[in-house]
């Protein structure tokens, strides 16, 4: 799951009765209701169209009470029982869910809303995107930069801002909102005499719940109708507001069953739906499966590929140097290794394929070793006799992720060059968003062919077996597959990436030449100090143990800090300190905003925001990395992901480079454990505000270029603009405020998130916001323009021809577009700066080979290059190396490079 796939969760019950009540009667010839199953699974059935690489979580309400009723027994008890014609709908509905292999869930003791919170936040705080699929407006307090909500019924889709737009106010006070107005149909109390108006008058007026109640003595000075007597009513109503909070918090907590990883669509049981439409009389699904049936589904996006399939496993020399001279002859051939693990640098190789046509390929097994597995022939000689054609620049070769191939043939002394084509970057570089870039997701979408899953010869889960263990019957047809396919998808991806010049450019120049670069510095890797680190984690664990013992004397007896109801039980029934907020449970929180507010007043909280931030920082870092040294190098091997992100930027893997901490001291120190080889030093080069200056250029604003070009501190001349005082005058605080606009106007931020950000009132921020504008009218010009073109085609453009396609520019829906606006804007900025670093590595990798530079890249993160340098080369090659980079694009404003150089990293940083 990933930005690209999010994870879809369905409130089902939400759904059950919205499709009841909005659509006619409907029954089958046996007088049986079947109108709330076809609304609801037509939903669900649009969603998929939607969304065809995300899993669909459908969850319903369990029967029986709920936690809420506990703490209220009159919650929803003005709701009339269920219609018996909806009742009898329910069980077909779950029935169809399952048959479709999506996952169902229905929690007793908890509200669907509770279960589909907990499982968003998870997914969300994992780095997941959820969508989450509902009528029902009080979902909108889940809402944040990865939770949005979709109604399928309006075709409404609501992000953070949406959310703002609709209501008048953030997610984060939608709660509040509910509880000072109640919810007849929830039988929610409120506060008697507040309407959705006065209510907003409040929270817009002075905040949150706490921060109203809190200035009681401010309400008569509010705008809205009443506020005079307001103060009273509210005061009176205190203990009703608060229950009202809490009965409309949707938990996010639960100790549920499963995990959102462990959700996953499943393969769909066509008989057992087949039957169930029978039964309900859905003549059109019913004809759909009976024609998917028999392949003709008129929902086919591409002619399958019906061709037959000629597959070879090669066991005797004379097969094999047949089709030696068939690959030598050949004026392309696809080529594929079957390993037996994914780790590059540990992988050791167990067969090979080939394919030279559509339609015919070749598997060569060469280290199966169950027991009856058949003679095979002999690696190191096949691989001899391959070594030279592989190795061969002249000859060229295709694959579906060639890097990995390639580092793992290095490992057995063979070279790959040649490579001339890849299909996963084929795919990525023609729509980077379109789908998932794996063979079997783009055999699917180009070729109408669904194609055998490594799961499907190995196994799955912890029975699964590694490809040396899979019998030879099995691996030939699979590991052959993959060779014809990728051959397959090549020929159908590669005249559409022709049809653009600026894709085939962006393809040929940029991602192919980087794939053997990203290949060597994978397999170099970045030396550790693993005694550092595990010094660190000594120190930290001495740490932690101090402070929990400190926590313990202040508590006055033992705890475990990590147990939440016994925090909650010494700060809130044994220290009495204020409850800040509450469970949805109606336990006192104390979750980390909780503890940050009480940390202002109480020694306690304080601490135990220590002890939480050095725990996660010590189990994250200092004990994981030292596990993922590789021990024959000595070194950690991170996977460099060119076919992830959608503007083109690299991601990392085992270890995530990208998320090391440098803000910190004790993060900063794991920096330091990243250091060099003895007589080497690490050289940090680093783009400075390349996304300004990128702005700059496509702007062509003549203010920011002048402060570019002038090498002026470009936050201090915007502060000084913006706040109308000179350049030496501006204060730090003026610069921070100026920093903020800067980078937030990038990301489309609106004038409410830089509200929240500076800690101003909105107005402030918006005033803020239009003298930017002002000041720099070729930035509005550029976001102007920037806009209408992406309207005008769908797309938008790095400078170099890297395109970010924007399916929802043209939706109907105002909140959908206004986000598909902002990726328009931000994308060619965050696109041509990857551009850039991508361009470098290319660059800098052929210079240290041209002119044998005893230097290596061996990382790179976000815009930064990382390399190890021989001490007594550091100066030229720090000089050259910021004119290489200096020199990957010709801007109108100086790109500028920051080297510098060290022991480890932080220092050189």
């Amino acid at each position: 799951m990933s930005d690209k796939q999010p994870l879809i969760l369905v409130d089902g019950s939400s759904y059950l009765y919205r499709a009841y009540h909005a659509l006619p009667p409907l029954t089958n010839s046996k007088g049986a209701a079947t109108g709330a199953v076809k609304g609801v699974i037509n939903m669900i059935r649009r969603l998929q169209k939607d969304y065809p690489e995300s899993t669909i979580a459908v969850v319903f309400d369990a029967k029986g009470k709920t936690f809420r009723d506990d703490i209220y027994p009159e919650y929803k008890a003005n709701r009339p029982p269920m219609p018996d014609d909806l009742r009898e709908q329910i069980e077909p509905i779950h029935s169809i869910v399952r048959g479709m292999g999506l996952p169902l869930l229905c929690e007793p003791g908890v509200e669907a809303d509770d279960v589909i919170g907990t499982l968003a936040k998870e997914a969300s705080e994992a780095g997941c995107s959820v969508i989450v699929s509902t009528g029902d407006k009080d979902m909108a307090q889940l809402v944040n930069d990865r939770v949005t909500l979709v109604n399928t019924m309006n075709d409404t889709l609501m992000d953070p801002q949406g959310v703002v737009d609709k209501f008048g106010i953030p997610p984060e006070l939608i709660i509040d909102l509910l509880a000072l107005m109640g919810d007849k149909v929830d039988n929610i109390p409120g506060v008697p005499g507040v309407g959705e108006k006065t209510a907003l008058g409040l929270l817009q007026g002075l905040g949150g719940l706490d921060q109203i109640y809190a200035s009681l003595d401010e309400v008569q000075n509010l705008s809205f109708r009443g506020a005079k007597t307001m103060a009273a009513k509210l005061e009176k109503e205190r203990d009703n507001a608060y229950l009202s909070y809490e009965l409309a918090t949707i938990a996010t907590d639960l100790k549920l069953p499963l995990v959102y990883a462990d959700l996953a669509n499943g393969v769909p049981d066509k008989a057992a739906l087949l039957a169930l439409f029978r039964e309900l009389e859905f003549k059109s699904w019913i004809d759909e499966l009976e024609n998917e049936a028999s392949g003709d589904s008129s929902d086919a996006t591409v002619e399958a590929d019906t061709r037959e399939q000629n597959y070879v496993t090669v066991l005797d020399q004379a097969t094999f140097d047949d089709w030696l001279s068939r690959l030598s002859e050949a004026p392309l051939f696809a080529f594929d290794t079957e390993t037996t693990s994914l780790n590059y640098m540990e992988a050791d190789i167990v067969g090979l394929s080939f394919a030279v046509e559509r339609g015919e390929a070749a598997y060569v097994p060469l280290a199966h070793s169950y027991p009856g597995a058949p003679a095979q022939l002999d690696r190191d000689a096949i691989l001899a006799a391959l070594k030279p054609l592989l190795e061969d620049p002249a000859k060229p070769k295709l694959g579906q992720n060639l890097k990995y191939d390639a580092s793992v043939l290095a490992r057995y002394d063979i070279h790959m060059q040649g490579i001339a084509f890849d299909t996963m970057l084929e795919s990525y570089v023609l729509d980077s968003t379109g789908t998932r870039h794996d063979m079997d997701s783009l055999a699917l979408k180009y070729l109408g062919r669904s194609t055998t899953h490594f799961e499907d010869v190995a196994g799955k889960g912890a029975k699964q077996i590694t490809f040396d263990q899979v019998g030879i019957e099995q691996a030939g047809p699979y590991a052959a597959e993959d060779a014809e396919v990728t051959l397959a998808l090549h020929e159908t991806l590669w005249p559409k990436l022709q049809e653009s010049a600026g894709l085939a450019s962006v393809f040929s120049d940029i991602e192919l030449p980087l794939v053997p670069v990203l290949s060597r510095m994978e397999r170099t890797g970045a030396l550790l100090d693993e005694e550092r680190l595990w010094e660190q984690s000594r120190e930290l664990g001495g740490r932690l143990q101090a402070l929990e013992e400190e926590a313990h004397n202040l508590a006055g007896q033992v705890f475990n800090l990590g147990s939440p109801k016994q925090l909650g039980q010494i700060l809130f029934e044994k220290l009495e300190l204020p409850v800040i907020k509450k469970t949805p449970k109606g336990a006192p929180s104390t979750a980390e905003e909780v503890l940050q507010e009480l940390a202002l007043d109480y020694p306690l909280p304080k601490l135990l925001i220590e002890h939480r931030g050095l725990s996660k920082l010590k189990s994250t870092y200092t004990d994981k990395l030292p596990g993922m040294i590789n021990p024959r190098t000595g070194r950690i091997h991170t996977s460099y992901h060119q076919a992830v992100t959608a503007t083109g930027r690299l991601s990392s893997s085992d270890p995530n480079l990208q998320n090391i901490p440098i803000r910190t001291e004790e993060g900063r120190r794991i920096r330091q454990a990243f250091i060099a080889a003895e007589g080497y030093q690490v050289v940090a080069a680093d783009y400075s505000q390349i996304e300004l200056r990128i702005m700059a250029h496509l702007s062509k604003d003549a203010g920011l270029l002048e402060a570019f070009r002038e090498n002026l501190d470009v936050h201090s001349a915007t502060a000084a603009e913006v706040f109308g005082v000179s350049l030496d005058a501006v204060s730090g605080e003026q610069r921070r405020k100026a920093k903020a606009i800067n980078f937030g106007l990038i990301y489309g931020m609106s004038a409410f998130g830089l509200a929240r950000q500076l800690r101003l009132d909105r107005g402030e921020a918006q005033r803020y916001i239009d003298v930017y504008f002002e000041r720099y009218p070729g930035v509005r010009e550029y976001m102007d323009n920037t806009r209408a073109l992406a309207h005008e085609q769908g797309y938008v453009e790095t400078l170099f021809g890297r395109r970010l396609y924007l399916p929802e520019i043209n939706v109907r829906n105002k909140n959908r577009q206004q986000a598909a606006e902002r990726t328009a804007i931000n994308a060619p900025m965050q696109g041509t700066a990857a551009d850039i670093i991508k361009r470098a590595m290319i660059t800098v990798d052929r210079w240290i080979a041209d002119d044998s530079v005893d230097a290596k890249m061996i990382m790179q993160v976000h815009d930064e290059l990382v390399l190890e340098v021989a001490e007594d080369q550091l100066d030229p090659v720090c000089d050259e190396l910021c004119k290489q980079m200096s020199a990957a694009a010709e801007l109108a404003v100086p790109l500028l490079v920051e080297v510098g150089r060290g022991a480890n990293w932080d220092e050189a940083h």
